[in-house]
This record gives C-alpha cells, structure tokens and sequence, in this order.
C-alpha cells in the first residue's frame, strides 16, 4: 500500500499488483487533521518514559570501569553487559510492534515503566556477575517497549505531515535521559556510590507509571478505541511477512542499520574506554567529551525533522550525505597517528552524533509505506536494525580488544566494516523503493513522495506498471 500526505489528509491506494499477499481492508487513518493540547500532553508523559529509557540504556556509558572493579571483569566481559541488554532489545523489536498494535501503547507503555524500575533496583543491588547481567537483561526487555509504542501515539494524535518533526523532537528528548547519563550519573556514582544511585533512579522510575497510567490514551478524543482481536499466529506471522516485503519497510530497515549503530557503540560501552585507555584522557573529561553526542542530536534533530517534514523528497540524500561523512571521519581518527587532540576528537564526534536524527529518516519511510494498522510492526522491524547492528559490533569491539591487547585502533575498524555493510545493502533498497514507487505512478496511484527519475534507475517493467486484475 502506498500513502501519499496531501495537507492534513491521508490517502491510501493498494498496490496488489506488487504484494500479491497484501490484502489488508483499507481502514481511515487515526490521525487528526491536527493535534490537540491533549495530544501534546500525551506525547509529553510517553516521551518522559523514553527519556527514562535512554538513561537507563545509555548509564553503562559511564559505568563500564566502575562496573569492571565491581564485578571483577575484564572487557570482553563487560561487553557482554551491553550485547545481552540490546540484544534483548533488538529481539523485542517485532514482538514489540505487535504487542502496541494488539494492546495499545498505553499498556505496553506502562509495562515498560515497570520493567524499566525493576530492572534499575536489581541491578543497584547486584553485586555478582551474573546477576549484573539479568538486572541489564531486565534493563533492556523495558527499554525495548518504549519508543516503538511512543511513535504509535504520535502517528495516531498528531497528522501525518507532522510525523516526522514530532519523532525528531522524541529522539531529542531522548538524548536528554543520554546527558543525564554522562557528567550527572559520573557525579553521583563518585558521590553516594553504586547502590544508592542506581536503587534511587529504579525507585522513582517505578512512580512514573501512575501519570503514563491516567495520562497516557491511544487514540484523539472523539476517537473510538480500535478492536483488540485474539492474537492469530497464522495472521501475526503474515502482517510481519506483509511488512517486510513492502521495499519502503525493508529501505527503513537499511537506514536504521547504517546510521545510528556508531554512536550507540560509542555512548552505550565503548567511547569512555576509548577516550581514557586508548586517548589517554582523563575519566572527567571524558565523560563531558561524550555529552558532544547529545547536544549535536539535540541540535540536529528538530532542524532534520523540519527539513524531511517540508522536503521528504531530501530523506535519501541526507542520509547518503551523512554516511559519507562518517566514513570519511573514521577514517581521520582511526588513522590518525599517535592520540587524537581534541580539537578533533569535539567536531567528530559532533558529527557522528548526527547518526542519531538521521536514522528517524528509517521510521518516516516506514510510515510512509505501510497502512496504519501495520505501522507498530513496520516500525519494530525498522528499529531492529540500528541494535542488532549495536549489538554486533559492541562484541566484537569487546573481543577484539581482548585479542589485541587493548589496542583500540584495530578493534574499532569493526565498526567501518558494519558502516559498509549497511551503506551496501541501503543503496541497494533504495534503489528497488524508487522503482516500486515509479512503477506505482504509471499504475495511476498516490505516492508518499513524489522522484525525479534519473539514468541509474532505469525503465518501469511493462508488467509493473500494469494496473492488477
């Protein structure tokens, strides 16, 4: 199915002929011709619950060496904290979408909360490795139901021509739980240590759950709540089929991959280790370098969501523009010779902060290309990417230090190797997402964007373009 955006309206036209599967009633979209004081009030208590979110994922950032003394491991070890907590993360994605699109993201919303303050009074108390370990398992099962149920809301309260900037204004709240987590969180595990820090946030991460609870609604007022029909495995398993199949989806996916995994890798494990073992910086210093990663995705998200919200036709080419750049800057500090100053180390990181934003571009297209009951789960799949890719790489950064001996250089080339992988395989869904939406337009049919065909994308199959029996 397509949706092309037209002022405050929506419009959907069935594209059969390319998903000969998808066959999904049409259904009036949730979003209102324009958002309430309601709405944003809703937004505001579900994007606390994701700032909360963030904190609690990004926290290890800073307590990575605190950690290691305290359970007496070494960095493979360590990296394990991180690749068990966004592996469940990323696992959750999909379920995720299909819990919000079966319950609604007001309970999964609450859910989370819970989870989230469970898992922070664990691991406050923990004072062995394993049990370590299941407090970040806990940590990351709450944080998996956040954002997905957060951009259910928006795309239900808010029009569609706003999606965009509203998710780029959350990714930017986020990043305020990620400030929270770098000189504050280094403050107070100094300070009243460990156990009364991490119990204290896991308490009052549970009391978040009475305002999510008579907040919190899934749909605009006037606005009947949607049937919760029984879980159909059969069903479920072809609405996840359904989504993945649509090129846009798949594109989204690819995006997400590519652009958000570096500065994920960097702010959840490895950038403090980085910058005080590799770059002999102190931990101080180091720990304020990271909120650079916060203030440029404070920065670059609302302007990024204002640019794709008036110019969705420039989704592609920013996020080309921004790999290209990262690459470029990997190659400057990976190849730089003795320790990096930081008059480099602020504007490259700045930079890769950007990942952040640029990877809402995933869940716009998403939106875009899917029908409104199927939104959860084409989001989940797309939010997959960036943590799978996060998880794989934190691993492998982690054992390869092991092996080398601490040699920073060497091991963070895994992350370029990933950065190319997914450059690879986005430029390649792009290109099949622009011939699906040319061939969508010689059937006669709305599209989200509207492209300017070029050489490199050839000609629109005859049996493409033909109008389905």
């Amino acid at each position: 199915m397509f949706r092309a955006c037209r002022g405050d309206t929506t419009i959907e036209a069935a594209a059969s002929s390319s998903f000969p599967d998808d066959r999904y009633p049409q259904e009036e979209t949730l979003s209102p011709g324009r958002a309430t004081v309601r709405s944003w009030l809703i937004w505001l208590t579900a994007v606390f619950v994701y700032l909360l979110a963030v904190f609690h994922r990004t926290s290890f950032g800073v307590a990575g060496l605190e950690a290691a003394d305290r359970f007496g491991v070494g960095a493979a070890a360590l990296g394990t904290f991180t690749v068990l907590q966004v592996g469940v993360y990323a696992a959750m994605q999909i379920p995720t979408g299909v819990l919000v699109d079966r319950y609604g993201p007001r309970r999964v919303l609450t859910a989370a909360v819970l989870i989230l303050g469970t898992g922070q009074l664990l691991l406050g108390l923990a004072e062995s490795y394993g049990v370590g370990l299941l407090a970040r398992g806990v940590l990351g099962l709450g944080d998996a139901l956040t954002f997905v149920s957060v951009l259910r809301l928006i795309a239900a309260h808010f029009p569609a021509r706003q999606y965009a900037l509203i998710t780029s204004f959350t990714s930017a709240v986020g990043y305020i739980g990620n400030l929270a987590a770098t000189v504050p969180l280094t403050l107070l595990l100094a300070g009243p240590g460990w156990t009364v820090t991490f119990v204290s946030v896991g308490a009052l991460t549970l009391l978040v759950s009475v305002p999510v609870v008579l907040r919190v609604r899934d749909t605009p007022l006037g606005v009947p709540e949607p049937e919760r029909k029984p879980v159909n495995p059969a069903l479920l398993a072809r609405q996840i089929r359904a989504a993945w199949r649509v090129p846009g989806t798949r594109l989204g996916f690819w995006t997400h991959f590519s652009t958000m995994f570096a500065p994920n890798v960097l702010t959840l494990l490895w950038g403090v280790p980085f910058l005080v073992q590799g770059q002999g910086i102190p931990a101080a210093t180091a720990s304020a370098m990271l909120t650079v990663f916060v203030f440029g995705s404070l920065a670059g998200g609302p302007v990024l969501g204002t640019v794709i919200s008036r110019h969705p036709e420039l989704r592609m080419p920013i996020v080309g523009g921004y790999l290209g750049a990262a690459a470029l800057t990997w190659a400057v500090l990976l190849g730089w010779n003795g320790h990096v100053p930081l008059g480099v180390l602020g504007p490259a990181f700045a930079l890769l902060s950007l990942g952040g934003p640029v990877s809402m571009i995933g869940f716009a297209l998403a939106r875009d290309y899917n029908p409104i009951e199927r939104v959860g789960t084409a989001t989940g799949l797309v939010n997959v990417a960036g943590f799978v890719a996060t998880t794989v790489t934190s691993l492998v950064v982690g054992v390869l230090l092991q092996w080398t001996g601490g040699n920073f250089r060497l091991s963070l080339l895994s992350i370029v190797v990933v950065l190319a992988l997914g450059t690879w395989r986005m430029l390649v869904w792009w290109r099949r997402a622009r011939a699906h939406v040319f061939a969508a337009e010689a059937r006669g049919e709305d599209v989200p964007v509207r492209l300017t065909r070029r050489r490199w994308d050839g000609e629109v199959p005859a049996e493409a373009a033909a109008v389905a029996a």
